[in-house]
């Protein structure tokens, strides 16, 4: 929408969104969800993560009488939001357990002087909170990670299921709720659970175009990670499954690479916790190993990598812990390293879920499996999976950059499940490779399996494409290892030996040395003017004790580099400077400017 056929309150906000956050526009679809706030019209905004979707409700909470009070579920994502918007010139406060200056807060509340007040859902469901919400006016309810509502989306907290009543004690103030991460299911189960009309839903989309998807067949960890490492040296996360795997892969990362490398797990002593999360928010090119205890809680732009060293919970689950790569929109890197185990045990964990949640989260690992096993782009399988439909190719994941072989695998397949059946489906891969092949070994003439009708019906290239093959069957559940290794038939795996059901695999191409660092990050390099800038942004940051992202981000300073300006009011038209920051920050930044 363009300004002169926008509404009044839209234009008034495109030069609030000038004066505080330093842009000219709204991007995306942040000015619907703007215009509905200002408006007063409750909303659920599904919007990917990066999108802007704080400025949704911190812009106009600017410029309407009274507080919006902000419902957060982490005590950490909080203080990063409260250090950006004050940073923007904006009256925020936070109201959690980690803070001394509750008294403070409290009063400047009663007397109408905050913005904005964050708080956790434990503390916003209680009745007290209610009683103090009513002693100043209110102009808005933001529930933020709105997904965590429902208990059928993936993260669900059952104290954000005591927000309905504390919201509808204040009918007259509008709602928004906010997440990336949402299916059609939990969208309408969100929306009934937060009282937002049927046609207060803006869908925004999920599609992170800036960020690469790459997956693998984990062989190495510590290699493959040293080389994402190597391509992308900004700062970066890497996910593992356990405590113990954060804090060995994070020794032994450091030790390859000479990165700071630092673990974050929940068992970890909180002194220790909280010193290697504020030294990983605060860094420029640290990595940090964590499970996923890490992450929801950062509001961290500049990470230009994501790598999983196992497979994920869920598509849902992959989806919001690779949009903690590139926030700022600059190119960042989601890299998944997968094994057969990991969806073996990832089923057997199935019988742990209750009954009537056991066919959904089925659906879900069902679906992680689709991603992993396609040939063809991972961007549209992951987006056809939040009900998108979007096109065949992205020319941004590994599929599309370097297209995979694909080989009809069937017959194969065929094979091999027979011969699992065969051996009374309790052998390993290794048996069943001797078995399938015709292999001298004496355990296999021990247990008669020299004599079976499998036996050696597989030779030549065909052995070859047996390892990768099981891993197909074992992703996608048509092969089942129980606790001592053994494969057994599960899923379509009779429907594939009838031949009612194809087999098509995927043989990747041979991994290359790693992307040139101009792939992953955009900044300049060898520019001292640049250089310089970003250390007197990390000199400004260390000054006022924040993040040097809450300074200025990557594109603003290369726009600085590029265009040299020369006065307050040309360093004033670059995206990202705001008044406040002009104010705080120009005088500084022209100095360096004019010595380069």
């Amino acid at each position: 929408m363009i300004a002169d056929q926008a509404p009044p309150d839209l234009v008034a906000a495109r030069g609030r969104l000038r004066e505080l956050f330093g842009y000219d526009d709204f991007r995306g679809h942040q000015a619907d969800v703007v215009a509905r706030v200002l408006a007063g019209r409750s909303t659920l905004a599904v919007m990917p993560t990066g999108a802007g979707k704080s400025l949704t409700y911190q812009l106009p909470a600017t410029m309407m009488a009274g507080t919006c009070v902000v419902v957060s579920p982490l005590i950490a994502l909080m203080h990063d939001q409260l250090r950006s918007a004050r940073a923007n010139g904006i009256r925020a406060a936070t109201l959690t357990s980690q803070d001394s200056d509750w008294r403070e807060t409290q009063d400047a509340f009663r007397r109408a002087e905050l913005d904005l007040l964050y708080v956790a859902p434990e503390r916003a469901s209680q009745p007290a909170f209610r009683d103090f919400l009513s002693a100043a006016p209110l102009c808005l309810f933001a529930v933020d990670e709105a997904h965590c509502v429902s208990e059928w989306g993936h993260d669900f907290r059952p104290d954000y299921r005591q927000l309905r009543p504390l919201m509808d004690a204040f009918a007259g103030v509008p709602r928004l709720a906010l997440t990336a991460t949402a299916d059609a299911r939990t969208r309408e189960d969100v929306r009934a659970q937060l009282g937002i009309p049927a046609d207060g839903m803006v869908l925004a989309g999920f599609d992170r175009p800036n960020i690469r998807y790459t997956l693998h067949h984990r062989d190495n960890p510590v290699r493959q990670i040293s080389d994402l490492m190597r391509a992308a040296p900004g700062a970066g996360i890497v996910y593992v499954p356990t405590r113990r795997k954060a804090e060995e892969l994070a020794v032994k990362l450091e030790q390859a690479t000479g990165r700071v490398v630092r673990p974050y797990h929940a068992g970890l002593e909180p002194e220790t916790r909280a010193a290697n999360q504020s030294a990983f928010v605060s860094s420029e090119d640290m990595v940090v190993v964590a499970t996923v205890a890490f992450g929801m809680g950062i509001d961290k732009p500049d990470v230009r990598f994501v790598a999983h060293a196992g497979v994920p919970k869920s598509i849902e689950s992959y989806y919001q812990e690779t949009g903690r790569a590139g926030r700022d929109g600059d190119p960042a890197q989601a890299v998944m390293l997968w094994g057969a185990g990991d969806f073996a045990q990832a089923r057997q964990r199935l019988s742990e879920v209750p009954e009537d949640r056991r066919g959904g989260e089925r659906a879900r690992l069902d679906a992680l499996a689709a991603l992993v096993e396609t040939p063809g782009c991972r961007r549209a399988v992951l987006l056809r999976h939040f009900g998108e439909d979007p096109p065949q190719k992205c020319g941004n994941c590994d599929n599309c950059l370097e297209a995979p072989g694909v080989i009809d695998a069937t017959e194969t397949a065929r094979k091999l499940l027979s011969a699992v059946f065969r051996t009374g489906q309790s052998f390993g891969m290794g048996h069943l490779q001797k078995v399938l092949t015709g292999a001298e070994d004496d355990r296999v003439r021990q247990r008669g399996h020299d004599r079976l009708s499998v036996f050696g019906i597989v030779d030549g290239e065909e052995a070859r494409l047996l390892q990768p093959l099981a891993r197909v069957l074992q992703a996608r559940g048509a092969l089942i290892a129980n606790e001592h290794g053994g494969l057994a038939l599960g899923g379509d795996a009779r429907a594939i030996l009838k031949g009612e059901a194809p087999v098509v695999i995927a043989v990747p191409p041979k991994q290359g040395k790693g992307r040139r660092r101009s792939d992953s990050a955009p900044n300049p390099v060898g520019d001292p003017l640049f250089d310089a800038l970003r250390e007197l942004r990390r000199e400004l940051a260390i000054e006022a004790q924040v993040p040097p992202y809450v300074v200025f981000h990557d594109a603003t300073l290369r726009e600085m580099a590029a265009t040299r300006p020369s006065s307050l009011t040309e360093l004033g038209r670059i995206a990202g400077v705001g008044t406040r920051k002009l104010e705080a920050y120009g005088d500084r930044f022209l100095t360096v400017i004019r010595q380069h």
